[in-house]
């Protein structure tokens, strides 16, 4: 297992990111996600898309989080996650992921949302959303809508979840 160190964004990564993203999913639709939430600001937030470098110095993972809405309530949706090829299964991606959500707890935030693997996101704490009364404004599988609660202390909101309209939902 590599060691990774992470941190957030710089405006010098973004061309390291979209070449991440781009050679980590079949399409460049992911890339333009991106580049859309980086450009909405009532979606992104400053901080919360991280970096996994290696011990070469070079990003090769990157995890973003954006603000959307439950039920009206400001919660985040996780997405997307992309790790170069050569890195995925080194732990890139869930070093990327646990400190963005870090960061987000920093920021006080409360919930997560995200639309993934259901054997891969319950690592890192999240559940199926339903058990929170959170649906997507879409038919999306139960095991694979999932929420992570950063502080259980405060309630989680309930309802439909209201994505940037970087989305296209």
């Amino acid at each position: 297992m590599a060691t990774w160190t992470t941190r957030p964004e710089t405006a010098e990564d973004i061309p390291v990111l979209r070449d991440i993203v781009l050679a980590a999913f079949p399409t460049a639709e992911e890339a333009g996600l991106v580049d859309a939430l980086r450009a909405d600001p009532g979606a992104w937030i400053e901080g919360l898309s991280m970096v996994a470098v290696g011990d070469d110095g070079v990003p090769a993972g990157h995890a973003l989080l954006t603000r959307c809405h439950v039920g009206g309530a400001p919660a985040l949706a996780l997405a997307p996650c992309a790790v170069l090829p050569s890195a995925q299964r080194t732990g890139a991606g869930s070093a990327a992921i646990r400190a963005a959500l870090d960061a987000a707890r920093g920021l006080g935030e409360n919930l997560v949302v995200v639309l993934g693997h259901p054997d891969y996101y319950p690592r890192f704490g999240f559940v199926p959303a339903s058990r929170f009364g959170i649906r997507a404004p879409f038919e999306a599988p139960d095991e694979a809508l999932m929420a992570l609660s950063l502080d259980p202390s405060r309630p989680v909101p309930s309802g439909t979840i209201a994505y940037p309209a970087a989305f296209g939902v």
